[in-house]
Protein backbone atom coordinates (compact mmCIF):
# COMPACT_ATOMS: atom_id res chain seq x y z
CA UNK A 1 0.00 0.00 0.00
CA UNK A 2 1.32 3.66 -1.03
CA UNK A 3 1.20 6.57 1.18
CA UNK A 4 -1.39 8.05 -1.12
CA UNK A 5 -3.53 5.32 -1.03
CA UNK A 6 -3.20 4.71 2.86
CA UNK A 7 -4.64 9.04 3.06
CA UNK A 8 -6.99 8.40 0.81
CA UNK A 9 -8.03 5.64 2.30
CA UNK A 10 -8.53 7.75 5.16
CA UNK A 11 -10.51 10.58 3.32
CA UNK A 12 -13.11 7.89 1.97
CA UNK A 13 -14.07 6.50 5.15
CA UNK A 14 -14.20 9.90 6.93
CA UNK A 15 -11.91 9.23 9.43
CA UNK A 16 -9.54 13.00 11.01
CA UNK A 17 -6.22 12.07 11.65
CA UNK A 18 -6.41 11.84 15.30
CA UNK A 19 -9.45 9.16 14.80
CA UNK A 20 -7.54 6.95 12.53
CA UNK A 21 -4.42 7.22 14.42
CA UNK A 22 -6.01 5.86 17.53
CA UNK A 23 -8.31 3.23 15.98
CA UNK A 24 -4.39 1.87 14.37
CA UNK A 25 -2.64 2.19 18.01
CA UNK A 26 -0.69 5.43 16.25
CA UNK A 27 -0.13 8.60 17.31
CA UNK A 28 -0.94 11.75 15.28
CA UNK A 29 2.34 12.52 14.18
CA UNK A 30 3.13 9.39 13.03
CA UNK A 31 0.26 8.81 11.28
CA UNK A 32 0.54 12.40 9.52
CA UNK A 33 4.34 11.27 8.44
CA UNK A 34 2.97 7.24 7.08
CA UNK A 35 0.78 10.08 4.49
CA UNK A 36 3.39 12.04 3.55
CA UNK A 37 5.84 9.47 2.89
CA UNK A 38 7.80 9.58 5.15
CA UNK A 39 7.79 6.53 6.61
CA UNK A 40 6.90 3.28 5.09
CA UNK A 41 4.21 1.79 5.51
CA UNK A 42 4.35 -1.95 6.73
CA UNK A 43 2.57 -5.17 5.52
CA UNK A 44 0.54 -5.19 8.98
CA UNK A 45 -0.23 -1.67 9.47
CA UNK A 46 -1.23 -2.00 5.09
CA UNK A 47 -3.88 -4.77 6.50
CA UNK A 48 -4.83 -3.11 9.38
CA UNK A 49 -5.65 0.36 8.10
CA UNK A 50 -7.18 -2.03 4.90
CA UNK A 51 -9.72 -3.07 7.60
CA UNK A 52 -10.98 -0.13 9.08
CA UNK A 53 -11.26 1.85 5.73
CA UNK A 54 -12.88 -0.98 4.51
CA UNK A 55 -10.82 -0.67 1.78
CA UNK A 56 -11.09 -3.34 -1.50
CA UNK A 57 -8.86 -6.79 -1.87
CA UNK A 58 -6.56 -5.11 -4.08
CA UNK A 59 -4.90 -2.62 -1.68
CA UNK A 60 -3.80 -5.04 0.95
CA UNK A 61 0.11 -5.91 0.53
CA UNK A 62 1.49 -8.50 -1.87
CA UNK A 63 3.94 -11.15 -0.13
CA UNK A 64 7.12 -12.50 -1.99
CA UNK A 65 6.95 -15.62 -3.09
CA UNK A 66 9.92 -17.99 -2.10
CA UNK A 67 11.99 -19.45 -5.15
CA UNK A 68 11.26 -22.67 -4.93
CA UNK A 69 7.01 -22.16 -5.38
CA UNK A 70 4.52 -21.77 -3.75
CA UNK A 71 3.51 -21.83 -0.03
CA UNK A 72 -0.48 -21.30 0.63
CA UNK A 73 -2.40 -25.21 0.83
CA UNK A 74 -5.78 -25.72 -1.70
CA UNK A 75 -7.40 -24.67 2.24
CA UNK A 76 -6.38 -21.70 2.57
CA UNK A 77 -6.63 -20.75 -0.90
CA UNK A 78 -10.25 -21.51 -0.64
CA UNK A 79 -10.34 -19.48 2.17
CA UNK A 80 -8.96 -16.64 0.28
CA UNK A 81 -11.25 -16.97 -2.49
CA UNK A 82 -14.00 -16.75 -0.19
CA UNK A 83 -12.51 -13.46 1.13
CA UNK A 84 -12.68 -11.94 -2.18
CA UNK A 85 -16.15 -13.09 -2.62
CA UNK A 86 -15.86 -16.07 -4.58
CA UNK A 87 -19.79 -17.50 -4.26
CA UNK A 88 -18.14 -20.98 -5.04
CA UNK A 89 -16.34 -21.11 -1.23
CA UNK A 90 -19.01 -18.65 0.38
CA UNK A 91 -19.40 -21.00 2.74
CA UNK A 92 -15.93 -20.96 3.98
CA UNK A 93 -14.28 -18.90 6.46
CA UNK A 94 -13.10 -15.51 4.78
CA UNK A 95 -9.23 -15.00 4.66
CA UNK A 96 -8.23 -11.89 3.32
CA UNK A 97 -5.37 -11.55 0.81
CA UNK A 98 -4.43 -9.45 -2.45
CA UNK A 99 -6.53 -11.27 -5.17
CA UNK A 100 -2.56 -11.22 -7.12
CA UNK A 101 -1.38 -13.23 -4.31
CA UNK A 102 -4.10 -15.99 -4.40
CA UNK A 103 -3.85 -16.36 -8.49
CA UNK A 104 0.09 -16.51 -8.18
CA UNK A 105 -0.28 -19.27 -5.00
CA UNK A 106 -2.66 -21.12 -7.17
CA UNK A 107 -0.52 -20.82 -10.21
CA UNK A 108 2.54 -22.26 -8.68
CA UNK A 109 0.95 -25.31 -6.84
CA UNK A 110 2.27 -28.47 -8.69
CA UNK A 111 -1.41 -30.20 -7.69
CA UNK A 112 -4.65 -27.72 -8.18
CA UNK A 113 -7.81 -29.17 -7.76
CA UNK A 114 -10.34 -27.93 -10.28
CA UNK A 115 -12.88 -26.36 -7.88
CA UNK A 116 -9.64 -23.79 -7.73
CA UNK A 117 -8.53 -23.60 -11.14
CA UNK A 118 -11.92 -22.69 -11.86
CA UNK A 119 -12.39 -19.87 -9.76
CA UNK A 120 -9.44 -18.23 -10.89
CA UNK A 121 -10.50 -16.49 -14.32
CA UNK A 122 -13.57 -14.97 -11.59
CA UNK A 123 -10.64 -13.48 -9.44
CA UNK A 124 -8.82 -12.17 -12.81
CA UNK A 125 -12.76 -10.72 -14.09
CA UNK A 126 -13.79 -9.27 -10.62
CA UNK A 127 -10.21 -7.41 -9.77
CA UNK A 128 -9.24 -6.17 -13.37
CA UNK A 129 -7.12 -3.39 -11.66
CA UNK A 130 -5.58 -5.64 -9.71
CA UNK A 131 -1.49 -5.60 -9.50
CA UNK A 132 -0.58 -6.92 -12.80
CA UNK A 133 3.40 -5.57 -13.12
CA UNK A 134 4.01 -8.19 -10.06
CA UNK A 135 1.61 -10.68 -11.22
CA UNK A 136 3.24 -11.11 -14.24
CA UNK A 137 6.70 -10.29 -13.53
CA UNK A 138 6.12 -12.89 -10.88
CA UNK A 139 5.01 -15.25 -13.18
CA UNK A 140 7.59 -15.26 -15.55
CA UNK A 141 10.40 -15.77 -12.54
CA UNK A 142 8.45 -18.78 -12.20
CA UNK A 143 7.82 -20.20 -15.46
CA UNK A 144 4.40 -19.77 -15.20
CA UNK A 145 3.18 -17.30 -17.48
CA UNK A 146 1.88 -20.19 -19.99
CA UNK A 147 -0.89 -20.73 -16.87
CA UNK A 148 -1.01 -17.39 -16.45
CA UNK A 149 -1.90 -16.30 -20.05
CA UNK A 150 -4.35 -19.22 -20.41
CA UNK A 151 -6.37 -17.91 -17.85
CA UNK A 152 -6.37 -14.52 -19.14
CA UNK A 153 -7.69 -15.41 -22.01
CA UNK A 154 -10.34 -17.84 -20.48
CA UNK A 155 -11.31 -14.59 -18.78
CA UNK A 156 -11.47 -12.44 -21.63
CA UNK A 157 -13.63 -14.72 -23.37
CA UNK A 158 -16.03 -14.51 -20.71
CA UNK A 159 -15.83 -10.28 -20.48
CA UNK A 160 -16.74 -10.43 -24.29
CA UNK A 161 -19.79 -12.08 -23.39
CA UNK A 162 -20.86 -11.15 -20.14
CA UNK A 163 -21.88 -7.57 -19.45
CA UNK A 164 -21.13 -7.68 -16.12
CA UNK A 165 -17.43 -8.54 -16.95
CA UNK A 166 -16.73 -6.10 -19.24
CA UNK A 167 -14.83 -3.59 -17.54
CA UNK A 168 -12.04 -6.31 -17.21
CA UNK A 169 -11.63 -6.46 -20.93
CA UNK A 170 -9.74 -3.73 -21.70
CA UNK A 171 -7.12 -4.82 -18.82
CA UNK A 172 -7.30 -8.12 -20.02
CA UNK A 173 -6.86 -7.93 -23.53
CA UNK A 174 -3.55 -5.79 -22.74
CA UNK A 175 -2.65 -8.38 -20.30
CA UNK A 176 -2.92 -11.22 -22.67
CA UNK A 177 -0.45 -9.46 -25.47
CA UNK A 178 2.26 -8.89 -23.01
CA UNK A 179 2.00 -12.25 -22.04
CA UNK A 180 1.73 -13.51 -25.49
CA UNK A 181 5.42 -11.84 -25.92
CA UNK A 182 6.93 -14.29 -23.05
CA UNK A 183 4.82 -17.26 -24.33
CA UNK A 184 6.84 -20.67 -23.44
CA UNK A 185 7.22 -23.61 -25.90
CA UNK A 186 7.31 -26.34 -23.61
CA UNK A 187 4.20 -28.11 -22.25
CA UNK A 188 3.11 -27.75 -19.26
CA UNK A 189 -0.41 -28.88 -17.27
CA UNK A 190 -3.04 -26.08 -15.07
CA UNK A 191 -1.64 -27.53 -12.02
CA UNK A 192 -2.15 -31.21 -12.55
CA UNK A 193 1.68 -32.25 -12.57
CA UNK A 194 -0.03 -35.81 -11.28
CA UNK A 195 -2.18 -36.42 -13.89
CA UNK A 196 -2.11 -40.15 -15.11
CA UNK A 197 -0.31 -40.77 -18.76
CA UNK A 198 -3.69 -42.05 -20.23
CA UNK A 199 -5.22 -38.33 -19.11
CA UNK A 200 -2.21 -36.69 -20.59
CA UNK A 201 -2.74 -38.17 -23.91
CA UNK A 202 -6.37 -37.80 -24.58
CA UNK A 203 -5.60 -33.83 -23.55
CA UNK A 204 -3.20 -33.81 -26.12
CA UNK A 205 -5.74 -34.31 -28.50
CA UNK A 206 -9.03 -33.12 -27.11
CA UNK A 207 -7.78 -30.08 -25.49
CA UNK A 208 -9.38 -26.63 -26.21
CA UNK A 209 -7.52 -24.44 -28.97
CA UNK A 210 -6.96 -22.35 -26.35
CA UNK A 211 -5.49 -24.60 -24.52
CA UNK A 212 -3.29 -26.41 -26.77
CA UNK A 213 -2.32 -22.18 -28.47
CA UNK A 214 -0.75 -21.86 -24.78
CA UNK A 215 0.57 -25.18 -24.07
CA UNK A 216 -1.28 -26.34 -21.63
CA UNK A 217 -2.98 -29.99 -21.41
CA UNK A 218 -5.57 -28.94 -19.41
CA UNK A 219 -9.47 -29.44 -19.97
CA UNK A 220 -10.63 -26.36 -18.68
CA UNK A 221 -13.12 -23.90 -21.12
CA UNK A 222 -15.27 -21.00 -20.29
CA UNK A 223 -18.52 -22.44 -20.69
CA UNK A 224 -18.05 -24.99 -18.07
CA UNK A 225 -17.54 -22.04 -15.12
CA UNK A 226 -20.13 -22.01 -13.26
CA UNK A 227 -20.66 -17.93 -13.47
CA UNK A 228 -20.40 -18.21 -17.29
CA UNK A 229 -24.12 -19.49 -17.17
Amino acid sequence: MTHEQFKAGRLKAGFTQVQAAARLGLSQPYLSQLEKGERPVTAELARSAAALYRLPATALPVSEIAPQGATANPDQLARQLSGLGYPGFAHLRPRKANPANVVLEALLLEDLEVRLAEALPWVLLTYPDLNWPWLVGRAKLQDVQNRLGFLVAVAKDLALTLVEFQPALGPLTAVEQQLERARLAREDTLGRESMPAAERRWLETNRSPLARHWNLLTGLTPDQLSYAR
